[in-house]
């Protein structure tokens, strides 16, 4: 039977299952482990956390304490209830881009960790990766458009890592579009959480080359979905839906994907779900050898091979779940300006709000100015898609997401 315990009782080889707060204030990624090292107590000693579930059965109990002298006034204490995690309320774009890059920050963190351990050959506990997905679950149902485009500032280094974190919160964004129901939503964001788990095992100097890669080398990344799927089933803890998007999140529509070239309905809408937004960050987000494309025109280019790639109807909810022009397009104004999408305008996905910053007709830089499209008293209008592989603006991403964000993440 699961104990809540004070943060003082806690002791040297007792089985964590749970910390009471909100995952982002724990100073551990996972729960349910063993404290074991001497240096993870003091750390959750020092954290601020003041309650834990321990379960005595997989541990050590509660070490005894003298009996308080017996008082008649004293009252039973109730028993504790486990903590509720109240609904997420939604958030406007600016706050939800605070509360996201401290998110993003431990997520990181988290997924370090866990391709880390996958390395060493430990069992992977998709169950412990739940909290992770929860807490970006809550951030998309609070504003969308936050956390799903900061995962897409990542630096080279970081691409394996955050990689995954973004695929899970195009997946939650993607299964919140379609209508999936509360459990659905979750297991797709987990899904796309481990869908690379396989790469853990990789070659590091294959995984991480900085240029095209060779037939052989090829060969030895194209066995990651059936390397990670078999590391999820080991685990024993992993949902279908979940081992189903690691192992066909590479299958393509036409049947000429991998590992089992599947094709049309032989490809779950999980699976199918995994593609979409495994390419799309992919796609937008910069490599060693490249840069990313513009999200405007990551989606213009993957509509046009939607016929032998994706489903046609997954991939329309994905445009809807992140707009026409998602937030970070370059667009061209009717009045001849330029502007970068800051965000989305829930009630129209063709009139955003965005923010001018240059004039082709002078071909000079101007003050910066919000302009919302929906608004009554807006003249202005989109009339094109933007390429930056033509203009080469430097500063689009600080434009939107702002220069202390940027510094956050590692991209200034």
């Amino acid at each position: 039977m699961l104990k809540k315990i004070p943060v003082r009782q806690v002791r040297l080889g007792m089985h964590v299952h749970s910390l009471t707060g909100a995952w982002l204030d724990h100073p551990f990624w996972k729960t349910k482990f063993v404290i074991e090292d001497p240096a993870d107590l003091q750390k959750l000693q020092a954290s601020g956390v003041e309650e834990v579930w321990i379960d005595p059965g997989k541990g050590l109990d509660v070490a005894p304490e003298p009996a308080p002298a017996p008082s008649p006034a004293a009252a039973a204490p109730a028993p504790a209830a486990p903590p509720v995690t109240p609904a997420p309320q939604s958030t406007d774009f600016e706050e939800e881009v605070r509360r996201a890059t401290v998110l993003i920050g431990k997520s990181k963190q988290a997924v370090v960790a866990l391709f880390s351990e996958a390395r060493l050959g430990k069992a992977i506990d998709a169950e412990e990766c739940l909290p992770l997905v929860d807490e970006i679950a809550s951030s998309v149902w609070r504003n969308p458009g936050a956390m799903v485009s900061l995962a897409r500032l990542k630096t080279h280094d970081d691409y394996t890592y955050m990689h995954s974190v973004a695929v899970c919160a195009l997946m939650v964004s993607l299964a919140r579009q379609l209508g999936a129901d509360e459990n659905e939503t979750r297991v797709a964001g987990l899904g796309g959480l481990l869908h690379d788990m396989g790469k853990a095992v990789m070659p590091l100097d294959v995984l991480n080359k900085p240029g095209r890669l060779t037939d052989d080398e090829f060969r030895v990344i194209k066995s990651h979905p059936e390397r990670g799927f078999e590391m999820l089933r080991a685990g024993g803890t992993a949902p279908l839906a979940a081992l189903d998007i690691c192992l066909h999140h590479h299958e393509k529509m036409d049947g000429s994907g991998y590992p089992r070239g599947l094709r049309g309905d032989q490809i779950s809408k999980m699976a199918r779900m995994g593609a979409v937004c495994d390419v799309y960050d992919a796609i937008t987000s910069d490599r060693p050898y490249k840069s990313g494309w513009d999200p405007a025109e990551a989606i213009r280019n993957m509509a046009e091979w939607r016929g032998g790639h994706f489903d046609d109807a997954v991939f329309q909810g994905f445009v809807k779940s992140l707009g026409i022009y998602p937030t970070g397009s370059l667009l061209r104004l009717h009045s001849g300006r330029l502007a970068v999408v800051v965000s989305q305008n829930e009630k129209s996905l063709v009139t955003p709000v965005v923010k001018v910053f240059f004039s082709t007709r002078s071909q000079l830089h101007i003050t910066p100015e919000l302009l919302d499209l929906s608004s009554p008293s807006c003249n202005d209008r989109i009339v094109a898609r933007e390429s930056n592989a033509e203009w080469k603006f430097s500063h689009l991403d600080e434009l939107w997401a702002g220069p202390d964000t940027l510094k956050r993440l590692g991209k200034s």
